[in-house]
């Protein structure tokens, strides 16, 4: 009976007020459909612990392309990435970002899965970290059925992606760590200790200030598939050396696509 009333006062409504609607009808369903649209990329998935972990899906036209987990830096979230991760698309690169349990806040955007773990007690401690990036691997080769994936690291999760590296080195195909450091141990071992078995390509980064904590992990990496970009000025902690408000973030890119070419 509603229906039937709705379409009878419609039909009874002038040319100018049909026009009205019509128009606000299409505005609705504009702003719902974007809105659908800037949530589509964002789910959550279960890690070890039953905790949620919240993603954010930037995919290519062509999901048999590689995948790269990006991983963000201390006290932040996978908004370290919403500038970053389009550009890697527009070279050919499906990307996954990730909110890790020991982050924060950056670029507006919250981590979720911190203020989940919080709520819940958990700890957030860098190492807490380390199963949920495992958790992400299994889901990309499970979900988008890939034989590897690249990990990319920011600050701390920057020396874990070194480690994972060597724990799973049959399903990593290579590594970029953007400013590792020994900023906690695993299993009372420092991070140049797990470089030495590393055996997939490499490519590490940092500000200018930060070579000296980066080169014993860069010097135990075995092999000549490793190169290491040190900005001429004093450059950036973490990924956000990338953000093009940051000078030189052009060489930057310039050295991390010279590496993901050649280890395509």
């Amino acid at each position: 009976m509603s229906k039937q009333i709705a379409i009878i006062h419609f039909v009874n409504l002038n040319t100018r007020m049909k026009f009205k609607y019509l128009s606000f009808c299409f505005f609705l369903f504009s702003f719902m459909m974007a809105c659908q649209a800037n949530d589509k990329g964002s789910y959550t998935i279960s890690s070890s612990d039953g905790l949620d972990i919240t993603l954010q899906a930037y995919l290519t036209d062509d999901l048999e392309a590689p995948f790269i987990l990006l991983c963000h830096q201390a006290g932040w979230s996978r908004g370290e990435y919403t500038e970053i991760a389009p550009q890697l698309n527009e070279m050919g690169y499906n990307c996954i970002a990730m909110d890790q349990r020991s982050g924060g806040e950056i670029n507006g955007v919250k981590n979720e899965t911190y203020e989940r773990a919080a709520k819940k007690g958990l700890s957030t401690k860098f190492v807490d970290a380390v199963p949920d990036i495992e958790t992400v691997m299994t889901h990309i080769i499970e979900q988008y059925e890939q034989e590897n994936i690249i990990l990319w690291g920011s600050s701390y999760s920057s020396s874990i992606v070194l480690y994972l590296a060597t724990v799973h080195p049959d399903i990593v195909h290579s590594v970029l760590s953007f400013a590792p450091g020994d900023y906690f141990m695993i299993d009372d071992k420092h991070f140049s200790e797990y470089a030495k078995k590393v055996t997939v390509p490499v490519f590490m980064t940092s500000a200018r200030n930060e070579k000296e904590q980066c080169t014993p992990i860069f010097e135990a990496i075995p092999g000549d598939q490793k190169s290491y970009y040190l900005p001429e000025g004093k450059g950036y902690h973490g990924s956000r050396a990338l953000w093009k408000k940051h000078e030189g973030n052009e060489l930057y890119w310039e050295a991390v696509i010279q590496f993901l070419t050649a280890h395509d």
